[in-house]
């Protein structure tokens, strides 16, 4: 039976529901600052997901017609002040943790596994996210903070998840990756991981045929219980995920 070592958790939708009303906001503002006439509203963003990084959807969204063209370095500025933008929604209060994440993170901790972030997002960003919504302390619990242009290649390619795991000197077998797109699904299996995904309202309808589990949140103890989507290895007693189902996982 694998051991559960390791936890890898994205960001963007996992950790906290950062998209809507966070990444996309800060977008617009960003826009608006610039003189530009163009606004991703939440339909447009949702469909922008499909691409995975920042910049990279301003480049995709000036290919297909959207925004006025840009050079590279126009592209770099314009994400620079929308990354500024969106820490200070974050100190600001805008974007808390999803339901269950502080709980998992802690009894993961308690229990001495290990925990590391492994996103696309930049790491201003995901630097702002963790101060605010989790607390300066959890720079020192993070053993890994893998985040933005530090591989070449960004999901759904495994490399954010690889570079994790050689920084940690885990293996696959004993880790497990936390996500919520399908793009960071690909990512994770690509990698050779188990993958819990936590769906929100632009991810819940992608494909996350193989993924070992997929629910609407962690959730509490005190709260509703969470939508279960699939739940191939059968776990029982899950009103909320717990550490006890992630290392049952790594048993299968």
């Amino acid at each position: 039976m694998s051991k559960l070592k390791c936890l890898l958790w994205d960001v963007d939708g996992t950790l906290a529901d950062t998209e809507r009303d966070g990444h996309r906001v800060a977008f617009n503002m960003a826009f608006e600052t610039a003189g530009l006439e163009r606004r991703w509203d939440e339909a447009t963003y949702g469909e922008l997901l499909k691409v995975t990084g920042g910049k990279e959807r301003m480049r995709f969204d000036i290919e297909r017609g959207g925004m006025a063209d840009m050079s590279d370095a126009q592209i770099a500025e314009l994400h620079a002040g929308k990354t500024q933008m969106y820490q200070q929604l974050i100190a600001d209060g805008a974007i808390p943790l999803r339901p269950g994440v502080r709980r998992l993170l802690e009894e993961a901790r308690a229990a001495g596994v290990i925990l590391g972030v492994s996103t696309t997002t930049t790491p201003a960003a995901l630097d702002a996210l963790i101060e605010h919504s989790l607390g300066h302390e959890w720079f020192d619990y993070f053993a890994v903070l893998a985040a933005g242009d530090i591989v070449p290649a960004k999901k759904p390619a495994p490399d954010i998840y690889r570079y994790a795991m050689d920084k940690l000197d885990v293996s696959p077998a004993e880790t497990m990756a936390l996500e919520d797109s399908g793009n960071g699904w690909l990512s994770a299996q690509a990698a050779g991981l188990k993958c819990v995904v936590t769906v929100n309202g632009y991810t819940r309808g992608q494909d996350f045929a193989g993924a070992d589990l997929v629910v609407s949140e962690f959730g509490e103890a005190d709260r509703a219980a969470i939508d279960i989507l699939d739940n191939p290895h059968a776990l029982d007693d899950l009103h909320h995920v717990q550490l006890k189902h992630l290392q049952a996982m790594m048993g299968d």
